[in-house]
């Protein structure tokens, strides 16, 4: 029956394909440095996860933004679980893209046939980083306030379009509720659409173009 079934589904949806072209194709012998990416992923849904859960309760307003954090933190049963598996599991993304993007310089796994694999790879840290920095002034306390205003105060120095750049991060000439709600909606809308995006390319490519081996010694 499970057969019969299974060969009707791979007539119209072709999935036997993608299943084995994923989990059947021929890997080369690596080692733990090689697992660095899969840990990202395994973040990366873990994030995903614990973000809607905690958009259930967090109200992005300057008059409620802190108190739902707080109320989350203390007295929402497993809340302090499901925001500390987000506060950490930031950083653990932080640091293990960081740590994925120097196992494949070291071994130049960016070089030819997966160049465009490894600009996605760039995509994805420069998105990370983004992640960070807007989610950070979400629990809108006075460490969040102020690391924002030096944050957003860099791009002033930018070249030409540098106070413009900056109006266009704070929403105006300060901090305000309209940085909170533009930082939020870029937090949980626009980063999340992009991060799907560039994940899925990048499994494509990885899919498509293999995992390099590791380099032996004399090349």
């Amino acid at each position: 029956m499970s057969d019969r079934v299974g060969g009707w589904l791979d007539e119209r949806t072709g999935w036997r394909l993608v299943w084995d072209g994923v989990f059947l194709r021929q890997v080369p012998k690596v080692n733990w440095a090689y697992t660095l990416g899969s840990a990202t992923l395994i973040v990366v849904v873990n994030q995903i996860i614990t973000g809607i859960l905690l958009t259930i309760y967090y109200v992005p307003s300057v008059q409620d933004a802190y108190a739902t954090v707080d109320f989350i933190s203390h007295d929402l049963t497993a809340g302090w679980l499901i925001r500390g598996m987000h506060h950490w599991g930031a950083s653990a993304m932080v640091l293990l893209v960081g740590l994925h993007m120097v196992r494949v310089i070291y071994h130049g796994a960016y070089k030819f046939p997966r160049e465009i694999t490894w600009l996605s790879g760039v995509g994805l840290l420069v998105l990370t980083l983004a992640f960070g920095f807007t989610g950070y002034l979400l629990p809108w306390d006075q460490k969040a306030y102020w690391a924002t205003v030096v944050g957003t105060r860099m791009l002033e120095v930018t070249p030409l379009i540098g106070d413009w750049a900056l109006r266009v991060a704070r929403g105006g000439d300060d901090l305000s509720a309209v940085t909170l709600s533009r930082f939020y909606g870029i937090h949980v809308w626009v980063l999340p659409a992009i991060l799907l995006l560039l994940v899925g390319l990048h499994l494509y490519l990885v899919v498509r173009n293999g995992i390099s081996a590791p380099p032996k010694k004399g090349e």
